[in-house]
Formats: structure tokens, C-alpha cells, sequence
């Protein structure tokens, strides 16, 4: 951990983007926890006795979020501060109107353990998924702060579970419970003599069915779906969390199918990715911050270069399509999944449960090459509205991990 550390700060000496953000982000929080002017002061001991949330990233963090959103609601006296690893999900979150602060985790030593929990003095810890910083439990442990892992999945396949992994099965020790998503999670768990475990679902399910709820109309979108009233619309595909190799696949499909609108959502929106975005459609694109109507209503492909649309977006969807398959790992399958749509994605989804499940319901397909990508894009088009229904049933019955975790939590 110690060796992983110092890459990181030699990284951003070498002026690598997210590691020195990382590293700025992290002597900022420290700065923040040992404030000695009277104003910081104040508004640092406020915060003693909160329900510390912490979260790797954006993904997680949309896992911590239901239970965030349903304690300010229901416990609003009670105050909460949450952390993040990731500087893509402290940047994104940073300003989260619905907790008191949002800080980075600094860098995980016993001192800065120690320097956190003697400041804040959390009532409650609560960990998403795959968190596992040994200073920071081994210190709420010894402290007796109720610590809980939300959300968590466990293959037979991670470090817990090796033959020298004893060291790290330790950890999951320190947690007072582990809400895990399925009960394989927890049988392999119990193999091990780990029983502090309740199957309660992925709280994701939850946040997704609320995000589809609360979308409103977007009149871009329906303006490039619908360029004229008495037009037959065409179908709409949602690319989203898009990478090169993602992208590649629909710069082809879309030579051969003129009958169908394609909407690029890309995972990283940086110049020059979205430079190779457009040279692979040749200038047959409009380019979302710079769209008119009228450019909407001629285009067949829409890049979108505007962060937090995504979500929103897949309620346009005929067909989803979620990128990162092709690298270690596919993006968020259920954000599309809960409009009742069917979803496609790349090989690389061993790891996920919900895609996997999805699969099974017959409301997804995977995809290997172009051959495959083409013959399942095709087939999820003209069997949108049973793979759609698909999607939808097997989104409801995964719903509830929120109530059953709060419950146990907050209503005790």
C-alpha cells in the first residue's frame, strides 16, 4: 500500500492529470480535518458524531446514494460526510447539496486513520462494495464505530479468497455486517467461516428505478428523434460509456444501417477523444453543445459532449448499447435496463451480476466482433419490445436492497 502511495505522488511530480489531482486532493483534506482557524474549527466539530459514507468512485457512490437521499429525508437532524478515492468521483460529486461535506479519503496510514476518526468521530461507517483500506477498519474496529459494507459481491476468484489470503480475509473481519448482493456471495463467504453476512440486493437497483422516475422531457432529444411531427420515427440507439473500440463497431454499423439513429455518449469527454470520435464518422455527426434544432432534426448521430446526461438519455432508447466491454469491465447494464430496453455490451462482463442476469432473463446479448455486434444489434431492434419487457421484470425483481439495508441501520 505504502510502495502504491509513493507511485502516485512520483506520478503526479511527473505531471500525470488524475494523480495530481489525487495527491492535491488528498493533502486537502488533511488540511481540512486539522484546521486551526476558529471559523474551519467550527465548522470541522460540526461534523463530529456524522454517518461517515465512503465511496471509491462515481459507480459507487450511485450505490451509497439511495441510502444517502433516504437518511436526509427521514433522519435530516443526523449529519454526513462522505469520501471518495477516485478524483473522477470527488470532482463529479464534490458539491452533493444532500450530505454536510464531501472530502477525499486521505491516503490510507494509521496516522491519517487516526487523524480522521479522532476528528469526525463517526457514529456509523458505512463502505460501498469494494473498499477495503486496512488502517481506516482496522481503526474503527478498535474504536467499536459500527462499520457496514453495502452492496458487496465476492468471487471465489478475488485475494480473500487464495491460498495466502488469509491476511485479507482479516479485514472483512472488522466489518460489524456485510450486505452482500446474492446468496452465492454469501455461501463462499461462509465457506470461509465468515458469517457476519445478510443477502440484501445491490442498492443500484433502487437508484436506477428512481432516476427513471424523476426524468424529464429533453427537448434535444426528442427534436433528433422526432425531427417532424408526422414523421415515422426511426429507432434510437444509446451508446453509452463508450470507448475507441466501442466506437469503431458503430462507425461501421452505421455505413450499413441508414434506417437507425445512433446517440455516442463517451466514457472519457476530452478533446481528443471526442476528436477520434468524429474523424470515425467522417463529419456525419452534430456535436451536442454546439446542436440547433434544425441540425438535431437532419442528424443521424449525436456525440454527446456534456457530462451527467447519460442516465437521462437511455429514455430515448430503442436499443442500449454499454461500453468498457471490450477492456476490464462494462459499465453500468442497469441504468438502460430500467427503461425497458434491451441492452448490449462487450465480453468482458464475467464480473458483473446484473449483466449476467440480464442475460438470463433473455434481455441482453454479449458481443465479441463486428459479426456478433451486427447480428445481435439487428436481432435487439426488431425484438426491442419483448427484450424490453424482459429488462423490465428482471429490474423489479432486484429492487428493495435499500429499505432492507436502511432498515437495519437507521430504524433499529
Amino acid at each position: 500500500m505504502r510502495i502504491y502511495f509513493l507511485l502516485v505522488r512520483i506520478a503526479a511530480l511527473f505531471g500525470h492529470t488524475k494523480a495530481k489531482k489525487l495527491v492535491s486532493g488528498q493533502a486537502a483534506s488533511v488540511s481540512y480535518l486539522t484546521a486551526k482557524d476558529e471559523e474551519h474549527k467550527h465548522e470541522v466539530d460540526s461534523l463530529k458524531g456524522c454517518v461517515w459514507f465512503h465511496a471509491a468512485s462515481v459507480g459507487e457512490f450511485e450505490q451509497a446514494r439511495p441510502l444517502i437521499e433516504r437518511l436526509r429525508k427521514e433522519q435530516p437532524q443526523r449529519r454526513i460526510v462522505l469520501t471518495f478515492f477516485s478524483p473522477s468521483g470527488y470532482e463529479m460529486r464534490k458539491d452533493y447539496a444532500l450530505v454536510d461535506k464531501v472530502l477525499y479519503l486521505p491516503f490510507a496510514t494509521r496516522k491519517n486513520a487516526k487523524l480522521l476518526l479522532d476528528t469526525l468521530q463517526p457514529s456509523m461507517a458505512v463502505f460501498v462494495k469494494y473498499e477495503f483500506w486496512k488502517p481506516y477498519l482496522k481503526a474503527l474496529y478498535k474504536h467499536h464505530i459500527p462499520t457496514y459494507l453495502i452492496s458487496a459481491i465476492f468471487r471465489s476468484g478475488q485475494l480473500f479468497f487464495k491460498p495466502w489470503g488469509k491476511p485479507y480475509r482479516k479485514l472483512l473481519t472488522y466489518f460489524d455486517r456485510l450486505y452482500v448482493q446474492d446468496e452465492a456471495s454469501k455461501d463462499l463467504l461462509s465457506r470461509y467461516g465468515i458469517d457476519n453476512v445478510t443477502v440484501a440486493g445491490d442498492t443500484r437497483f433502487d437508484r436506477c428505478c428512481a432516476v427513471a422516475k424523476e426524468t424529464k422531457r429533453i427537448m434535444e432529444m426528442e427534436w433528433f428523434v422526432t425531427p417532424k411531427a408526422l414523421e415515422q420515427p426511426k429507432p434510437v440507439i444509446v451508446a453509452g460509456s463508450t470507448w475507441p473500440a466501442d466506437e469503431a463497431l458503430f462507425a461501421r454499423y452505421m455505413e450499413e444501417r441508414e434506417d437507425v439513429k445512433l446517440v455516442i455518449v463517451p466514457h472519457e469527454i476530452t478533446e481528443h477523444h471526442l476528436k477520434q470520435i468524429f474523424q470515425m464518422f467522417e463529419g456525419r455527426y452534430v456535436r451536442w453543445s454546439e446542436a440547433t434544432k434544425h441540425s438535431l432534426a437532419i442528424s443521424r448521430i449525436l456525440v454527446v459532449d456534456t457530462m451527467g446526461m447519460l442516465s437521462k438519455l437511455y429514455k430515448y432508447a430503442t436499443v442500449a448499447y454499454v461500453g468498457g466491454g471490450f477492456g476490464v469491465g462494462i459499465h453500468n447494464t442497469v441504468e438502460p435496463a430500467v427503461y425497458g430496453i434491451p441492452v448490449l455490451f462487450g465480453p468482458n462482463y464475467g464480473k458483473f451480476r446484473e449483466a449476467k442476469g440480464l442475460i438470463a432473463a433473455a434481455a441482453a446479448a454479449s458481443v465479441r466482433n463486428y459479426a456478433t455486434f451486427r447480428d445481435g444489434m439487428n436481432s435487439a431492434l426488431d425484438n426491442a419490445a419483448a427484450m424490453g419487457e424482459a429488462a423490465k421484470r428482471y429490474v423489479a425483481s432486484e429492487c428493495g436492497a435499500t429499505d432492507k439495508i436502511f432498515n437495519n441501520l437507521f430504524n433499529k
